[in-house]
């Protein structure tokens, strides 16, 4: 196979070459999530000439996401277009040689094989744990690389995960975060720090498709763009009595993971969380430049355009306005964490 101009400077790039490149174009890479991370890990790969990629994500472009998401515009924005599409579309405008296949799609236990089957490697672009922890129970259990990325504020945090050879999520976080945690629609972010972690996520990934196994990061590494502050922790070897790794207790696969929903009344729909102590104080500071928010010791009410989110001390919701359980779960995430 002889490649274009198109790819020419990377060819000249001794550990990826003529035969690494011929890898990348056979390869088949699974991306979950199309926001900012996303969306920078799938310019980077397309434009890289990874030849299959497949994009899953449950959201919509809006005006917030153009700060950051680099595959959107303001056109995709008026039309609210799910991301999983306009990043295809402009995926294809850049580069007509490989395969694009959108999934405007919710990843769950029921689709999870369907969606991130046949692949050769499963990249992170999801914004909750939720998601996290059902990518790596199915990668885990397939015996499936993955890279786990994600950014926040102004620092980012990576991890290569080889079953069976490396620690997977579960040895790491055993547990997801309690409490309310850090997102972007309360925290912010700088598109830096994103850019920064979808570099590093990006050549982790290309090192494995080239078969470059041993040039593998193999630490959960994290910088602060800001401050400046680095950290890494050791991740060579699976922890002993791992749920995931050494138990094979695929709990988020099962789906016991997963907040339990129902329909809650008219137009809204419950989030039976528990076992999630939510300090009212600190939501109602982090809330309140995004909408009207007031609370007492019982309950937190939360009004963001057509929606109100009701919150219970022990991480309960109610999301009136809708009874798509998936734009449920995405207000859920994106406001109180998952």
């Amino acid at each position: 196979m002889e490649f274009t101009e198109r790819y020419s400077r990377q060819v000249l790039f001794p550990p990826i070459g003529a035969e690494g490149q011929r890898h990348l174009a056979a390869a088949r890479v699974a991306l979950v999530g199309c926001g900012a991370t996303g969306s920078a890990l799938a310019s980077l790969l397309s434009r890289a000439g990874v030849g299959y990629l497949r994009i899953i994500d449950r959201d919509y472009v809006e005006p917030s996401n153009l700060q950051r998401q680099v595959l959107f515009d303001e056109a995709d924005a008026a039309e609210s277009l799910p991301k999983a599409i306009a990043a295809a579309r402009k995926i294809r405008a850049f580069n007509s040689e490989i395969t694009v296949e959108p999934h405007p799609a919710d990843l769950t236990p029921e689709n999870v094989e369907e969606l991130l089957g046949a692949v050769d490697l499963v990249l992170d672009g999801t914004d909750n744990f939720e998601t996290r922890y059902l990518i790596n129970d199915f990668a885990v259990s397939k015996g499936l690389p993955w890279v786990y990325a994600a950014a926040v504020a102004s620092y980012g945090v990576t991890m290569t995960v080889l079953p069976g050879e490396t620690s997977c999520l579960a040895c790491v976080f055993p547990e997801s975060p309690r409490g309310i945690v850090e997102t972007c629609d309360t925290s912010g972010i700088l598109n830096s720090a994103v850019n920064l972690v979808a570099s590093i996520a990006a050549t982790e990934a290309m090192k494995l498709l080239v078969g470059a196994r041993d040039q593998v990061r193999r630490t959960l590494l994290s910088y602060d763009v800001w401050t400046n502050d680095f950290a890494e922790i050791g991740t060579a070897k699976p922890r002993a009595g791992c749920r995931a790794c050494s138990e094979r207790d695929f709990i988020h696969l099962a789906g016991e993971g997963r907040p339990h929903m129902t329909l809650c009344g008219r137009n809204s729909v419950q989030i039976h969380e528990r076992q999630r102590p939510i300090d009212f104080d600190e939501v109602s500071r982090r809330l309140s430049p995004h909408g009207a928010v007031r609370h007492n010791e019982f309950v937190l009410k939360f009004w963001h355009g057509p929606y109100e989110l009701t919150l219970f001390p022990d991480g309960r919701a109610i999301i009136k306005g809708t009874t798509d359980t998936a734009i449920a779960r995405s207000l859920y995430a994106r406001y109180v964490g998952s």
